[in-house]
């Protein structure tokens, strides 16, 4: 197989709400680290790394998944990403245009017949090398004007993926490449046990690999909506320093909210699927993720402090707590700091209803969790009542708090460990362990942590309102929009 540079994209978005309460909108699927620790994200930068010849790493996501994915690939070691490029969307709106605003990025940064191989973030694929093999096959038949897509072989009769019914060999160089004769979204059972056995069909991947040449041609043919609102986007994005191109609401969201496949694929006749020869979850539901922990002699799977007696073939997440679990069958409990799930396994499927609810409620479960991650750190919400609110926050060494104002409470800071610097209207003075604070209300002020050890503080909140959008900011050092 010839050796061709094939550029990697990443999309990271969407909330995984059948993953939920682990998964929330704040902090998404791909961030979710898997039973053996790994996230989803760290896996497909991993994946993306192991390509022979791999360019740089261009990863299209929510500006408010910034932060999180650049400190998450840090992490990395030797399979971090180098000089990664983010492309940052205000709000989701599906894969059409963020597929889109990618190929255009990489028509003026790589030309205009680099090959693209597209990624979801939140796909499981543990054997590299066989993926690697399979992209670079993809990367040549996409070279030769097609718009290539991944067909894994079914395994079950699965209704919640989409398939490919596929054709004939494109030819003899290629004999895994195939035409593709229709795609089919999501079947109904008795189809998807027909498709089981015929051997022509395959689920789709979601995995994509094209030029931006054969794309944008595509889009002009089949989706000039998109391909116009994109390139709109494009001439008004700005700049975020070196590694970050950001995209102003206003033009997005002119951006039709659709997905590739429906936009392009569905339509296009320059389609081809090249069999996935690897292994493939989309770990697409709380069965998908208990199957990656080994079964018991009953068949119970789980993780953290967890007692079974008297059951069967049930998954325990446990949090901070034991959890046990008699005399029950085929369940699925999920136990988190603010939120538990105890589902059926029949009804899994089920779960991203509890979000719907919650939403209608006004109840915040369906989007963050009770520690919620910022840019400079975290913030624990401990207690909160009518009038005040108690957190424990912490702050990355180096890293600030915005300079801001709250209109309708005043804030008591503890430290608790670490060293912080503060600014109070015009002070600014140190505060170490076991030191307080008074903030009253309309003052302007800072936390900072000037140390090289994590600053963990208390905060006390009083106030006739303590809700998260009560702050005028008038700096921040990460780009945030002042409220």
């Amino acid at each position: 197989m010839a050796t061709t540079t094939l550029y990697p994209i990443i999309l990271c978005g969407g909330a995984g709400t059948r993953l939920w309460p682990l998964s929330r909108e704040a902090m998404p699927k791909p961030f979710v680290p898997l039973p053996d620790g790994e996230t989803l994200l760290g896996g497909t930068a991993r994946r993306a790394r192991a390509i022979p010849n791999a360019g740089p790493l261009v990863t299209i996501t929510n500006r408010d998944y910034f932060f999180a994915s650049r400190d998450l690939y840090a992490t990395l070691g030797d399979d971090a990403p180098v000089d990664p490029v983010f492309l940052l969307e205000p709000f989701a709106r599906n894969t059409a245009g963020a597929v889109t605003l990618g190929a255009l990025y990489a028509a003026e940064r790589f030309g205009d017949d680099a090959p693209l191989l597209v990624m979801p973030a939140d796909h499981l694929i543990r054997r590299h090398d066989d993926f690697a093999r399979a992209a670079l096959r993809a990367a040549e038949v996409a070279q030769r004007g097609h718009l290539v897509t991944f067909g894994v072989v079914p395994t079950h009769p699965e209704t919640g993926f989409g398939y490919i019914e596929r054709g004939t060999a494109l030819d003899d160089a290629t004999p895994r490449a195939r035409t593709v004769v229709r795609f089919v979204e999501k079947p109904a059972i008795a189809d998807a046990q027909r498709f089981l056995l015929d051997g022509t069909h395959a689920w789709n991947a979601g995995i994509f690999c094209f030029t931006p040449r054969t794309l944008l041609d595509a889009l002009d043919s089949h989706a000039p909506d998109v391909l116009a609102a994109a390139r709109a986007a494009w001439q008004a994005r700005t700049t975020n320093g070196a590694a970050a191109i950001e995209f102003d609401a206003t033009s997005f969201a002119r951006m039709p909210d659709i997905s590739l496949d429906y936009a392009v694929m569905e339509k296009a006749r320059n389609t081809a699927v090249v069999e996935a020869a690897f292994d493939w979850s989309d770990v697409g539901s709380w069965k998908a993720l208990s199957d990656l922990v080994p079964a018991d002699g009953d068949g119970n799977r789980g993780s953290g402090q967890h007692v079974s007696i008297a059951t069967r073939g049930t998954y325990v997440h446990a949090g901070d707590r034991v959890v046990a679990t008699v005399g029950v069958d085929d369940l699925v409990i999920v136990d988190t700091a603010d939120a538990v799930l105890v589902a059926h396994r029949d009804h899994l499927q089920r779960v991203k209803e509890v979000v719907g609810e919650l939403k209608q409620r006004g109840n915040e479960a369906w989007r963050t969790h009770k520690t919620v991650a910022r840019p400079w750190g975290t913030y624990t919400v401990l207690q909160e009542g009518i009038g005040f609110k108690i957190k424990r926050i912490e702050v990355k060494p180096g890293a600030a708090l915005s300079l801001q104002m709250h209109e309708h409470r005043s804030e008591h800071w503890v430290v608790v460990s670490g060293e912080a610097r503060v600014t109070r209207d015009d002070d600014i003075f140190p505060l170490l362990a076991n030191q307080s604070t008074f903030i009253p209300p309309r003052t302007r002020h800072r936390l900072e942590n000037p140390g090289t050890e994590s600053l963990a503080i208390i905060e006390v909140q009083c106030g006739d309102y303590v809700g998260e959008d009560d702050i005028v900011r008038f700096d921040d050092r990460y780009g945030r929009v002042p409220a």
